[in-house]
């Protein structure tokens, strides 16, 4: 059987078993029992240190939340003390943000609830379309949402001064027969090149490399991944696999998963570019530094499980 044909029958088999089945038979499919298994070939939490040039930008990102579940809100309940410490006004919200179809009439117990305290504080979520969110009228109410802040576009740009954000609708970006594939590519890379920013950091919900159970996108792995090396960009975010994961740089560009924002977990199993992957349900946190950027991991315990750094050169 054919790699592509596998991986269709694959998300044909999770679309009609659900969350709860998708985990059980993503887990039976990779033969490991990696839930909480630490694939880490990173130098260790401890043994990295904090950037000492000033701090210009702090923010959180979370994907695959919107369960409505216990393990949802326990992320949300830590996420919510971490800022308490250390406060934020910006989380990225990198796609499934309405489980199982995108279901707008599900707002309340899967955003406004969990992440009240924070709301509530003035933190801005800024949304991106998971391909659970665009089975509901193709995500238009998500888009409209003002607590989304997505301007009304499926795909668009915020932040300012040195830290820039692009944020992608990566469902079309995986879809070759998509009319908007080819004018979201051009925008990607006029973008970019138009930005001053000194850190230009896209994110989406699908990923272009994983050590999980989605692994490598082919299709963005070559359509994306020319655009962020010819512009430099040091950090691609996503979420789709279920748990997260850091990447060693490759071509110059950091890949980042966090997608253990409360649906059912998926296994990781680390390759030859992962620099750290667990399955926990956990968030990121990243501090952007004058010529360095620091990732952490955090679990729904408020337990830091990684730590590494993005330089500039």
């Amino acid at each position: 059987m054919s790699t592509n044909r596998r991986r269709f029958l694959i998300g044909a088999s999770l679309a009609g078993l659900g969350i709860a089945g998708a985990g059980k038979l993503l887990a039976d499919r990779f033969n490991s029992s990696s839930d909480g298994v630490n694939a880490s070939q990173g130098e260790g939490v401890s043994a990295v240190a904090i950037p000492k040039s000033k701090l210009l930008q702090r923010f959180a990102v979370l994907a695959d939340t919107g369960t409505g579940s216990a393990k949802q809100y326990a992320v949300g309940r830590a996420l919510a003390l971490y800022h308490e410490k250390n406060p934020f006004d910006t989380i990225l919200l990198a796609g499934d943000n309405i489980y199982t179809n995108g279901e707008f009439t599900k707002i309340k117990p899967v955003f406004t609830i969990p992440y009240q305290d924070l709301l509530q504080q003035g933190v801005k979520f800024y949304a991106s379309l998971g391909n659970h969110d665009v089975r509901t009228m193709n995500g238009d109410l998500q888009v409209a949402y003002p607590e989304f802040n997505m301007q009304g576009q499926r795909y668009y740009m915020h932040g300012q001064g040195d830290v820039r954000f692009f944020v992608l609708n990566t469902n079309d970006l995986i879809d070759r027969q998509s009319p908007d594939r080819v004018a979201q590519l051009d925008w990607l890379d006029r973008a970019l090149a138009a930005s001053k920013a000194k850190w230009n950091i896209v994110y989406g919900h699908h990923n272009i490399y994983s050590a999980g159970v989605y692994e490598v996108n082919q299709v963005m792995a070559k359509d994306v991944t020319p655009i962020l090396k010819k512009h430099k960009v040091r950090l691609w975010i996503n979420g789709h696999d279920h748990n997260y994961q850091r990447s060693k740089p490759i071509d110059g560009t950091t890949y980042m998963v966090c997608g253990g924002g409360g649906a059912g977990l998926y296994p990781v199993r680390a390759q030859s570019w992962t620099a750290f992957a667990q399955s926990v349900h956990s968030f990121g946190i990243v501090e952007v530094y004058q010529d360095q950027i620091l990732l952490t991991g955090i679990n729904s315990k408020g337990e830091i499980i990684d730590r590494g750094l993005v330089n500039f050169a």
